[in-house]
């Protein structure tokens, strides 16, 4: 599929999986990559319609308004899909400059040095302090 079926409405031109999810790519405007989840339909409209960030968090079942509990939301400008249909890309602007649970920029922060992972990117803050 080398571009979206227009006619379609635009939630049913992508490609959901079999659960209704779709991965959901963040990355801020220097695209830096700052974290994966899924979204479905319902959180993937509230996104549009309230301009943050919204996904679905398979661990809780639920919505996951990114930015609930740590106060770290994520304002969205832009979101894109692949040509397939099956990612979507979400530009953010990230609040506070802390995306990842662990108090880091971003979830994506152990590197592979030999053969072991090891974390290459600063604790901004406490998670102790983030979440209470």
């Amino acid at each position: 599929m080398a571009d979206l079926d227009h006619a379609l409405d635009w939630l049913d031109a992508l490609k959901w999986d079999a659960d209704g999810m779709i991965p959901a790519i963040a990355q801020d405007a220097a695209g830096r990559i700052v974290m994966f989840a899924y979204m479905n339909r319902e959180s993937l409209q509230e996104t549009v319609r309230s301009g943050n960030a919204v996904y679905w968090s398979r661990s809780r079942a639920r919505l996951w308004r990114k930015g609930e509990e740590s106060g770290f939301w994520q304002k969205v400008s832009a979101i894109r899909t692949d040509c397939d249909g099956d990612v979507l890309l979400l530009t953010v602007e990230q609040v506070g400059g802390i995306a990842c649970h662990t108090g880091r920029a971003s979830c994506f922060f152990n590197e592979l040095q030999g053969e072991r992972w090891v974390p290459v990117d600063p604790v901004l803050k406490d998670p102790k302090d983030i979440y209470q």
